[in-house]
């Protein structure tokens, strides 16, 4: 809802009071309303209701305070309905629009969020799909009070349970509608404040709902909600498409200036004498035209791919950013530098430093304060996030809600995303738009996406395969018990030392004392060859021919 959060948190929500006069009774003049059901309704207010016009009553309305006030749609045939729902929006602080049919509903909808949607359920075609999930899932964040001149009690049970706020039966009380505007404006203020304090623990301004709720993307909001406070040149590093622009408006729009201008250029699609003269000015027959740096003063410059920038251009930005004063080509004309200058790329300047491709003076301008954006294949965790945020996005703006199956999920989960967020958007739009059913299939992805992840299913499958054969080739091998591999050891030692114990026990690391009680463990004498092969218990050893044995061997 982008009426509520379009508020700072500086701003109070506090109420005030103001005193409007009102008709004490809505009525639709141009509907037939049961006749009984009036009768009843004026003896219960002891006069016969009044004219719709007819501004007989004043009431004391808590109206709300924000920088921009919440919007109010109302959908109704009848003009004088719509016109008293005004009225009484306007009355809490709203901004009231109305809206005669469902079509014409849409569009308003669909060019601005509202936080209330009064809507008569009388325009519901038979057939159709439900009248209200329709509107939620165009504004799923709006507060509906449905009306109708034929309710019943089952009715207004299941609107309810289908998630509307409130019910009002035609005709109904003014001061009825007053109460339910005053509890439908408590809610929004309510669930804002919530936002906002949630926000102010986080320490990322409402900016995790955006971005990813991962661990790497919090450690990034909790220096974005510092730099935001700050004036400070700073410096956004990530590779393309994952929403470097994004986070130079939220620090933006979360700053101190947020009411200045945001002015975006773009350093690679430029050339150097356009970036000159949109940066710093040009001369003209007329006055001279001064550049952003100089023009949106008290705002924000954000400088996409200023590693594009020749070295004369990033010379003259870092006099400018060094000294606070902007120069006309000629030199001659000085403008105070009052703007916040945010930088990003994609390249690694590191490496561009080292070739002389950057300037450092620039460098260490702008790297006051350094943001790096991590890619979304360090991050999957985001993916299924961000993919649910994109659905929801294209489902507003069509009117179609879809879900997301787990092996659609699956498959996004698989894949690498080299051009990041901005890949992810495309792929879920462009499956969205082939889709025709409420799932969005895993076969309506892109084919690159699919084929990346039938090469990662096969290459997984090659390599379980090799750990299963290699896991059987192990098991199936013989096993020789340690004291074997022992006992072959020390006759393999007395074999390359000539029967020498000292330098066998060298060789092999061990005492002397501790070669002879191994010599005398395994029955070492006279009758045995010093270096027998290695074989498994299961297999046949060969006599030793003992004719080839040291004669002066003994056992210890």
């Amino acid at each position: 809802m982008s009426a509520p959060l379009s508020r700072t948190a500086s701003e109070p929500i506090g109420p005030r009071k103001k005193q409007i006069e009102l008709s004490p009774y809505l009525r639709d003049p141009d509907s037939e309303i049961d006749k009984d059901r009036l009768t009843e309704n004026r003896a219960d207010h002891g006069s016969a209701a009044p004219s719709i016009v007819d501004l007989s009553k004043t009431f004391l309305v808590e109206v709300p305070t924000p920088a921009q006030p919440f919007r109010m749609l109302v959908v109704d045939e009848s003009r004088h309905v719509r016109q008293m729902c005004c009225e009484v929006a306007e009355a809490f602080g709203f901004v009231g629009t109305e809206a005669q049919t469902i079509p014409a509903a849409r569009k308003v909808l669909e060019q601005k969020d509202s936080a209330i949607l009064i809507l008569d359920l009388a325009q519901q075609k038979s057939g159709d799909r439900s009248l209200l999930a329709e509107m939620k899932s165009i504004c799923p964040d709006a507060l509906v009070i449905g009306t109708s001149a034929s309710a019943t009690i089952a009715s207004a049970v299941d609107i309810m349970r289908a998630g509307a706020f409130d019910y009002l039966s035609k005709p109904f009380p003014l001061d009825l509608l007053t109460q339910t505007f005053d509890r439908a404006n408590k809610r929004i203020c309510f669930e804002w404040e919530r936002r906002r304090l949630r926000a102010m623990v986080n320490g990322s301004s409402g900016i995790v709902e955006t971005l990813g709720q991962s661990v790497e993307m919090e450690k990034l909001y909790q220096i974005l909600s510092k730099v935001a406070d700050s004036r400070h040149p700073v410096m956004i590093l990530g590779e393309s498409g994952t929403g470097k622009e994004h986070i130079a408006r939220l620090i933006h729009s979360n700053g101190r200036d947020s009411s200045r201008p945001f002015v975006s250029v773009d350093c690679r699609s430029l050339s150097s004498i356009s970036l000159e003269q949109m940066l710093f000015g040009e001369l003209t027959s007329g006055p001279h035209r001064r550049g952003v740096l100089a023009a949106s003063e008290g705002g924000t410059i954000f400088l996409d791919e200023i590693a594009d920038l020749t070295l004369d251009l990033q010379e003259r930005l870092a006099r400018a950013i060094k000294e606070r004063v902007v120069q006309d080509p000629e030199g001659v004309r000085m403008d105070k530098l009052s703007v916040r200058i945010v930088a990003a790329t994609s390249r690694d300047l590191a490496q561009m430093l080292k070739d002389g491709d950057f300037r450092m003076d620039l460098y260490c301008s702008l790297s006051l304060m350094n943001l790096k954006i991590p890619p979304l294949r360090h991050r999957p965790d985001d993916i299924a996030f961000l993919a649910e945020r994109f659905l929801e996005k294209v489902g507003r703006l069509t009117g179609v809600v879809r879900t997301l199956p787990q092996e659609t999920l699956r498959v996004l989960e698989t894949y690498d995303w080299p051009d990041n967020t901005r890949e992810l958007e495309t792929a879920i739009t462009q499956a969205c738009t082939l889709s025709s059913g409420p799932k969005l299939e895993v076969d309506y992805l892109p084919q690159n996406i699919l084929r990346f992840a039938r090469l990662t299913d096969a290459k997984r499958k090659r390599t379980s395969t090799s750990i299963e054969n290699t896991r059987s080739n192990s098991l199936g091998e013989s096993i020789v018990p340690m004291a074997d591999m022992e006992k072959h050891a020390i006759l393999t030692a007395l074999k390359q030392t000539n029967n020498d114990k000292i330098e066998a026990a060298k060789l092999l690391g061990i005492g002397k004392t501790t070669l002879y009680r191994k010599l005398k463990e395994y029955d070492v004498g006279a009758g045995q060859t010093p270096a027998a092969p290695l074989t498994s218990p299961s297999e046949s050893v060969p006599a030793a021919n003992t004719s080839e044995l040291p004669s002066g061997l003994i056992c210890a």
